[in-house]
Formats: C-alpha cells, structure tokens, sequence
C-alpha cells in the first residue's frame, strides 16, 4: 500500500530530475539552452498534473519522468525526446493545448506530443471499427513524419508494463495484450532487442502466469552451473583476449522466461533440451571500421580452436547483416565438464553493439547528430518511407491497415529471379501470383501457374531464395475471391481488391435497382438514414460490396425486410430460448450476467485456468488469458472484454485436447487409454493415432473438469515409455 507523504514525494521529484539532467549531460554536451528548455518543460508538467496520482498512488509527474529516462538512457534520445517524454500526456490528461506547446517549444516538440496523443472522440466511428486501432494508425502515421513518436511510445509502453501491478485484471490483460499486438514487433523491427526482451517478459508474467512461474523456477535452479561457467569459460576468454592484445568487454546472460517458453513450444522440447541457456557476448574495442570483419573472425578462430562448436549454430551476421542493421558474429560451444553444457557465444565490435541494441535508433540518432553528413542506404529512413506511402495511400480500414503492417513487422525477405536474371524481393512465404504481381499487373491477373527451376507449379506455389521463375499465363483467367487467400503481399491482395471493385461496381446500377423494388413494395423511404441502417445491419460498410450482393441474390428482400422489422416472425424455439441459461460456470462483470456463456474452441479452456470474457454478438466468448486470438480481440477492441472467472465450486466437464509423440510399441494404445479411463476416470471424445516410420502422432480429445486433472494426466502420460512429447492444444 503506498503511503502518501508530500514532503518525501517532492524530494523525489526533484531527485528523479536530477537523475534525468545527469543522464542527459553524460550522454551529450547540453548546451545552456537545452538544459534550460527540459527544465520550462519539467516545470510546465509537474505543475499541468498537480494534484493527479496514478493508480498506484504515486504523484502523476513520476511517470514523465520515468519515461524520459528511459528514452535517455535505453534509447540514446536527446533533449527534444525529453522534452516530449515530460509534456506526452499533459494534452491528453491536462488543460494545456498544442498551441500553448506549440508556442513554448517549437514546433517539432508539438508534432512529437500530437503524435502520441490518443485519438478520444471516435463519435464518428462505425461501431465494428476500433478505437484502438484508429489509434494504432496514429502512431503509425505520426511516426513516419517523426521516429521520435514510436520511440517515445515505446518507452510510454516498457514504463506503463512495469508498473502494471496496480491496475486492475481486466485492464491489465488489455495493455499487456495491445503490447504484444503492436509494440513488441515494433521494437523487434527497430531492432531495440533489450526493451523487445523486456516487454515479453511482462507480457508473460500477466498472460500466462502459472508458466511463467514455473520457468523462473527452472531458470532459478541452474544458477549453480551459472556460476561454474566463470571458471570453466570466462577465465579462459579473458586468458585469450588477453593474450591476443584485445580490449574487450564480456557480458554474461541467462536465457529470459519468455524466450525459454517459446523455444519450448516452437521446436517442442522440454527444459531440459534448450541447449543455448547461457550466453556470452564478446565486444571489441577500439577496432577500426576496415578491420572489423577480420579481427572478430580471429577471435572466432580461438573460441572454436579451445572449444567444441556446435557446427548447425554458426551464424555468420557480419557477411550478410540482418535488415535493420545487426552484425555479428554468433557460435554454440560445448562447456566440458564438470559443467557439460552448450553455450552460445557472440562476437562483435564496439559499433556493432551499439546497432544491436539500438536497432534502427542507432542509425536515426547518428543523422540526428550529423546532419550534415549524406550516408547511403540508411535503413530507418528507407524503412519509414515505405510506411509512408503504404498508409498514406491507402484506404483500408484501420484494423485492416494495422494487421497487415504488423505482420510485416516480422516478415523476412526471399530473393527470386526471372528468366532474364533480374532479381525481384518478396516477403518470405510469397507465392508464384505474388511474383506475377510483382512484375505487372496484368500478369498477375491472368496467371494460372509458373515454371519454377523448369517445374510447372500452381499459382499458389510457394517460392524460396533463389528460385527462377517464368509465370504461364491464359486470356480467360481472372482474379476471383479466392485469389486473395493464394498470396501473401499487399501489392498483390490490393491490386486483386481493385480488380473486384470495379467488377462490382458494375453490377451497382442493378443492385441499387432491386433495392429500390425492396424499397417500395415494404414502404420503405429510400433515403441515406435507411441506406446507413441496411449496411450496420449486414455488417458491410461497402456500397459498392452491398449493391453488388443485391444484384447477384446474396442478399435477399426477406432480409432488406428483417432489417426494418417487417419481416414476419418465424417460430424458433432456439431463438425463444437463446437467453435462458439455468447456471454458468462463470462469474461475470453485473451487467453481463445474463447474456449466456461458452468456452472458446481456440482455446479450450478448464476449471483453473485464468480466463477472459469476449462479448461476441449475442454471448459472451470466454477465453484462456493467454490465448492469442482473445490478446488480439484485446488489444483492439477494449470495450469487449468483460472480466471472468470460474464459479467457486462450480463441477463442470469441458472438451479439451492434448497431443503426443511417441515410438511406436506393442501395447502402448493400452497403456495411454490406462490413466485416462482407469486411474482419472476421464471421459474420452475421440482418439487418433497415426503411425509413420515406427513414430506415432496422435490427438486426444476428452472431457475434463479441472486443470489440476489435465496436468496429472499430461504427467502419467510422460512417464510412460516410449513417449517423446505430451502437451496441451
């Protein structure tokens, strides 16, 4: 409980910007002028958020505070990101305007705090759009015209995650899902791999919080063979480095919780199989730009001439730097024992440290500080140009626009070339009509397959590095709506939209004739109201889309007629009676106690899992907490979620499933069915057991009433022979 003392706060304050103006100094010289803008700004946000306390109970000022330190000393930003950092919620929370920052400060300042400003009056949204997602676009376009935006927005993010504990589940779940939505994958683009690791871990710890203690309890216990690798592998580095004249820095790390699951869940090991646990980075210093390439390998050269490398974990990002600019050197060495375990082993130059950590940062903030300088090839600028024209063109909706630039967050790039040799960069995972549009539209609209290396393969083949491809086209082939589930780039599903627009719109003139028999035989007005009313009703915002299921029958007089209550009433008991629910296992949120409930089959959730409630039309959807389709629905739709959890007592069995892997045996479909029907008396759905080259795959769907239960069974199943893997789906 925090407790409230006004003297020892005001200390703090003025401490926490000392701390703040120290930090800036040792990173920059600050010039009078600067020093004495951070201060105006400081001044004008403390007094701007008097007398406002945060959830926890701290004074509101602590947080600006905490953010534009974290922009100063984890980012690398300077006075302007401070300024900013102090003022990003004074428009938003306070009585101050743009104008009087404007005014103050410049205006770059003002663009900066506009750009992560929230967007509140969302009067004219249709309701199947987001807030969240309008806001997202905000962001996004305010950081094309400033980097200053996402940086600061991230650091808002990694401070509001750290300080999460006081607010309350519901809420919790939502910001923790919006950053996993959005602001992990932009720190992973930027290339900010601390805050990227940071965020994950938080992210964890409120979404999945029984694995999450349970791996920090397994990271705990090996912190013995952490310190048996100071002996076993620091001393002999040092001895190498420094025999070999090298100024250097060595830093040790233990893989993170976040990092443990997911590689557990992504190459389907246990714990005990992650071989790269433990980490060392090596930096060089003072090595000259020329020589960087050559001086790491040489030290490459000693690691692997003392220790036995792993030869399938050698990589080579020094060669070939990954997209946002990281280099180094990266190895897996074998510890001998009495240690006997792998570790992974980094090699890099002062420089490139730098890079990996600040990412793209890196890049921006050495233009920021030589702007005289014209340097080729600047990735964070080649990168925030193509958002630009991305969003400035286009005219997605937000939730359209922002799912699609969050998945190219992630993306990586493949290299095809043409029958002439030209080469065409795609996102991993592209297919042949990706290529086709990529070379011209029309080829893309009349593609029916390629030949790929001299192999004739379908449209929606999928290409890889290197690939030489020759698309066969045919006049009487042309896009339908299938096409747009066959490719992965937005060039390509825009031009195939377009294509389908304007055959549609030719069909306008017909649909918006049969409305208008519609129209008059229910005496209906044709106006823009009732138009407005029609598409809410079908979920479809499109005239062009609406009209055009008129005009082909998809969309019928009886329910033009049902969307103006003039449609006759059928009977349906199933309706009459959607609303009676004799229990639920739930308790809910008082003003949705009433709509019914159903575990979502996504997820499959049971009695001891932490759930979510998602109101979904007429029900209410309830999730597992760490289920990504309820963080998706989370992080862009906040006024859906409605808080969850099971009745005390409550007995109810529901269908879950669980996979395994195990060699094939006589007797071991007896010995898996044993536990479930005899030992936890569990009711079973159904069983599939497929056998291929003596290794048996299988799914088990059965009925169970609590978690406890599940994970008995996971743990009997384990233990019997033979059997490789047993998890949850």
């Amino acid at each position: 409980m925090y407790t409230i003392d006004e003297k020892r706060e005001e200390r703090e304050i003025q401490a926490k910007y000392d701390e703040l103006i120290e930090a800036c100094r040792a990173l920059k010289s600050l010039t009078p002028n600067e020093e004495a803008d951070i201060f105006r700004a400081f001044q004008m946000a403390k007094k701007a958020h008097a007398g406002t306390r945060r959830k926890s109970g701290e004074p509101y000022i602590f947080h600006p505070l905490a953010v534009a330190l974290i922009a100063v000393k984890e980012v690398g930003l300077g006075p302007i990101a401070v300024i900013s950092a102090l003022l990003h919620d004074v428009v938003e929370d306070t009585d101050i305007t743009l104008d009087e920052i404007r005014m103050v400060f410049g205006d770059r300042v003002a663009i900066i705090v506009d750009g992560v400003t929230k967007i509140e009056d969302v009067m004219l949204l249709q309701q199947s759009e987001s807030k969240q997602a309008e806001n997202y676009r905000k962001i996004l376009l305010s950081m094309c015209h400033d980097a200053y935006v996402i940086f600061l927005k991230l650091c808002d993010r990694l401070h509001n995650m750290r300080t999460l504990g006081s607010m309350k589940d519901t809420k919790k779940l939502i910001i923790a899902s919006e950053t996993s939505y959005l602001y992990i994958p932009l720190a992973h683009r930027l290339g900010l791999y601390s805050i990227k690791t940071e965020l994950e871990e938080l992210v964890m710890r409120y979404t999945n919080p029984e694995k999450y203690a349970e791996i920090a309890a397994k990271i705990a216990a090996t912190s013995d063979k952490g310190q048996q690798l100071e002996e076993a592998l620091y001393v002999p580095l040092r001895r190498m480095l420094d025999e070999g004249g090298y100024q250097y820095t060595l830093k040790a790390r233990t893989k993170s919780v976040y990092s443990c699951w997911k590689k557990m869940e992504n190459k389907n090991v246990d714990f005990d199989e992650i071989f790269d646990l433990f980490a060392v980075r090596i930096i060089l210093h003072g090595i000259p730009r020329e020589k960087e390439k050559e001086e790491c390998f040489k030290v490459f050269g000693m690691i692997t001439g003392k220790f036995e490398p792993n030869p399938t974990r050698f990589r080579d990002w020094i060669t070939h730097p990954k997209t946002n600019g990281y280099e180094s050197l990266q190895t897996t060495v074998m510890i001998p024992k009495p240690v006997s375990c792998w570790v992974e082993v980094q090699i890099r130059t002062e420089r490139m440290d730098t890079i990996a950590e600040k990412g793209m940062a890196a890049h921006f903030l050495y233009k920021e500080a030589h702007p005289e300088e014209h340097v080729e090839n600047n990735p964070m600028e080649e990168w925030l140009q193509q958002i630009r024209t991305s969003l400035e063109q286009s005219d997605k909706s937000a939730l359209d626009l922002v799912e699609e630039f969050k998945e190219a967050l992630y993306t990586k790039e493949i290299y095809i070339f043409t029958p002439r040799g030209s080469t065409i960069t795609l996102p991993s995972r592209s297919t042949v009509l990706d290529f086709a549009y990529a070379i011209h539209t029309d080829l893309g609209h009349h593609c029916i397959g390629a030949k790929v290396n001299a192999r004739v393969v379908s449209r929606n083949e999928r290409l890889h590095t290197g690939d030489q491809v020759q698309v066969l086209t045919t006049a009487n082939t042309l896009p339908t709506e299938e096409w747009l589930s066959e490719c992965q780039t937005s060039h390509a599903k825009d031009a195939i939209k377009d294509y389908l627009r304007a055959h549609k719109k030719e069909h306008s003139a017909e649909g918006r004739r049969k409305l208008k028999e519609y129209y008059k035989k229910l005496r209906i007005k044709d106006n823009s109201q009732n138009w407005g009313q029609l598409k809410r009703f079908l979920s479809n915002p499109s005239d062009i889309d609406v009209l055009y299921d008129i005009a082909t029958g998809t969309v019928t007089e009886h329910q033009v007629a049902e969307c103006f209550g003039k449609a006759r009433p059928e009977p349906n008991l199933i309706f009459l009676d959607k609303y009676k629910q004799l229990s639920t296992p739930f308790l809910l949120d008082k003003e949705y106690e009433n709509l019914p409930t159903e575990t979502a089959s996504c997820c499959k959730p049971v009695q001891g899992d932490q759930v979510v409630g998602i109101v979904q039309n007429d029900r209410i959807m309830v999730h597992r907490t760490n289920c990504r389709e309820a963080m998706k629905e989370m992080a862009n739709h906040e006024n859906h979620i409605v808080r969850a959890k099971w009745r005390p007592g409550e007995q109810l069995s529901l269908l879950t499933g669980i996979s395994l892997t195990a060699i094939d045996r006589k007797g071991l479909l007896q010995e898996i069915t044993h536990p479930i029907s005899e030992e936890l008396d569990l009711n079973m759905r159904a069983i599939t057991l497929e056998t291929s080259e003596g290794v048996v795959r299988g799914i088990i769907m059965l009925y169970v009433n609590d978690l406890e239960k599940l994970n008995s069974l996971i743990e009997k199943l384990k233990a019997i022979d033979g059997i490789e893997d047993v998890r949850r789906i």
